[in-house]
């Protein structure tokens, strides 16, 4: 006990319960985990070559900062958090796309404790690590998307591996949102409404709205040749 409250304080979280937020140690210990996670992530990235080079490092890194930039501009918010943001999600996805399922998830991670750092919301540490770095680390599953691309060389970009890597990311971002609703958060459920159909419709709801704009967006034709012209260049 006496290590957690090293790490994390308790305060009031305005729904007269209490949450934790992390101490002077906990955030030193939580960008410690940050710079291991994306240098990690850089030596997958180079795994061919076995070695770290600065230009891996800066890609991941600037999508996370990315990212974290795009999550802050909220075209929708919930009022139990969560929110439709500026295509947030779409850049650790594209860490997965491009470089692997493994690179993608630790940028995640990354990601994730970065939003834990920011604007950390701990009731349990459970909580904090199904909402924090599993469901952001999940979105590195677009991954997958990576190896479909390798495996069958897909042209049609309008649904390749990046549309469908990125579908799989955000059902994995999902998969742990709807977790944490149901076991952590059902007691706030609607009226009317079990935790489970709660869960499932209100994470539904945001991550699906913002999926079809990023998709839409995705799609068109500029974007779709920007980002292969990228991908080439940092493959390169």
């Amino acid at each position: 006990m006496k290590l957690i409250s090293f790490f994390a304080k308790g305060v009031d979280d305005g729904y007269g319960g209490i949450m934790y937020v992390p101490t002077t140690a906990g955030y030193v210990a939580l960008v410690a985990v940050i710079v291991l996670a994306l240098l990690i992530a850089s030596f997958l990235i180079g795994k061919k070559e076995y070695q770290i080079s600065a230009k891996q490092l800066a890609v991941s890194a600037v999508c996370v900062a990315l990212a974290f930039v795009t999550s802050n501009i909220k075209l929708f918010a919930m009022p139990m958090g969560g929110s439709v943001t500026l295509l947030s999600m779409l850049f650790i996805a594209l860490i997965g796309y491009w470089y692997g399922i493994g690179a993608g998830v630790l940028t995640g991670v990354a990601y994730g404790l970065l939003q834990l750092i920011i604007d950390p919301y701990i009731l349990t540490i459970p909580q904090m690590l199904v909402d924090y770095p599993l469901a952001f680390g999940a979105l590195g599953l677009s991954g997958i998307g990576y190896h479909i691309n390798k495996t069958f060389d897909c042209k049609l970009f309008q649904f390749g591996g990046l549309q469908i890597g990125y579908l799989i990311g955000v059902l994995g971002r999902y998969f742990f949102a709807f977790i944490s609703g149901w076991i952590f958060f059902g007691e706030y459920a609607w009226e009317g409404w079990g935790a489970v159909p709660y869960s499932l419709a209100y994470n539904g709801a945001y991550l699906g709205c913002e999926a079809v704009i990023t998709l839409i967006v995705i799609a068109l034709v500029p974007v779709a040749t920007a980002l292969s012209r990228v991908r080439r260049m940092l493959n390169e």
